[in-house]
């Protein structure tokens, strides 16, 4: 099958640039001396997991129970759940470790300790845990000054049902940094915060076996990574504008793009109309605070070509709108009614969500094979 056959808008991965992104990334880890920990919060498919992977025994991160229970079923048993707990998620969690999963809970607060360790008591398991940092003061998580993570860290030593695995955090606030200096003292402060909370939990009698951090930015840039066990990072695996726009790869390195139809001209306004809207490519606008504003997407030929100075340059919920960014004329006969074009995505994980199916190619424009994705909570 061929790209041109497809029913648009659809999901296209480059098989050969997911590969050299993936083993980019070993080859860090490998210098730098620690495990790398793939998120599969990006992929949701296990074809693309088990590259990322390399040795099975190095285990996974997910964001959703339903990313658990998928990898677990294709035979993957070390998991990290790294979104803060809620009640209702822990019959799952128990489910999992029932069947043999070894997945690993976070939490930030004395409540979360009590409602996992009750939870625990009641199956009679024990529920490994992490102890969230908040490094850089971008999302959940306790601090190297604060007395909750010497409090949790007692709490889940000696309550029966959880222990402690160590600690974990995540520099989401490299994605807002300005240059790549930025980002190397990003995840310096990544790891020197993560390294200093396990050293106060040990110096405090408590365990500490695993030292976590990550980001597909601080790892691309960490320069040392001494007293850290592993990293964590999953957009790597496609990457994106957004990884592109931090200096993290070349718009090159894109494997993943939306293909779409072009339905209409607007001839006056300068636009070309296509079928890809926000459902398709999502509204994450990422790139927007960047140098250079990638509007709603990177526009490239249906061979993945970037077109000079073409963007999606808003979006409705089915309708996409290609214009130029210097608001030059159109090459109308370039974008045919019923021809197609990729677009490269802002966000990769968020771009995904709405498909059930990567078309995979060669880097030409034939179909080499179809991998499925799953999606939900």
């Amino acid at each position: 099958m061929d790209l041109l056959a497809l029913e648009t808008p659809c999901l296209i991965l480059d098989r050969g640039k997911l590969e050299k992104n993936i083993s980019n990334m070993h080859k860090r880890m490998k210098t730098l001396g620690v495990n790398l920990r793939p998120h599969g919060k990006t992929a949701k498919n296990i074809d693309v997991l088990k590259m990322a992977l390399e040795d099975q025994a190095g285990g996974i991160t997910v964001s959703t129970l339903k990313e658990a229970e998928y990898y677990f079923s294709h035979n993957i048993i070390d998991i990290v759940y790294a979104v803060g707990i809620a009640p209702v998620k822990l019959d799952r969690v128990v489910a999992l470790i029932k069947k043999g999963a070894r997945i690993a809970l976070i939490l930030d607060s004395v409540e979360q300790v009590k409602f996992v360790a009750a939870k625990g008591q009641e199956y009679d398991v024990e529920i490994p845990v992490f102890i969230e940092l908040d490094c850089d003061g971008h999302r959940s998580g306790v601090t190297l000054d604060d007395s909750l993570l010497l409090d949790i860290g007692n709490l889940l030593h000696n309550e029966e049902g959880v222990i402690l695995n160590g600690v974990l955090t995540h520099a989401g606030e490299s994605y807002n940094c300005k240059s790549v200096g930025e980002i190397r003292d990003m995840a310096e402060t990544e790891r020197a915060m993560a390294v200093k909370c396990s050293e106060l939990l040990r110096k405090n009698g408590l365990p500490c076996p695993i030292v976590s951090v990550g980001s597909t930015p601080t790892a691309n840039f960490a320069e040392d990574l001494t007293g850290v066990t592993e990293v964590r990072a999953g957009v790597f695996v496609f990457n994106d504008l957004v990884m592109a726009g931090l200096g993290v790869c070349d718009e090159s390195d894109l494997a993943l793009s939306v293909l779409t139809s072009i339905i209409g001209h607007q001839k006056r306004k300068r636009w070309v109309i296509t079928d890809a809207g926000w459902m398709a490519l999502s509204r994450d606008r990422g790139t927007a605070s960047q140098k250079v504003d990638q509007g709603a997407g990177l526009v490239c030929n249906v061979e993945g070509q970037p077109l000079n100075d073409l963007i999606v340059s808003s979006t409705n919920q089915e309708h996409g709108i290609i214009s130029n960014r210097m608001e030059k004329d159109i090459d109308w006969d370039s974008f045919e009614i019923g021809s197609m074009v990729r677009i490269l995505p802002n966000h990769a994980c968020a771009t995904g969500a709405m498909y059930d199916r990567y078309y995979i190619t060669d880097g030409s424009t034939d179909i080499i094979d179809i991998w499925y994705r799953i999606n939900g909570w």
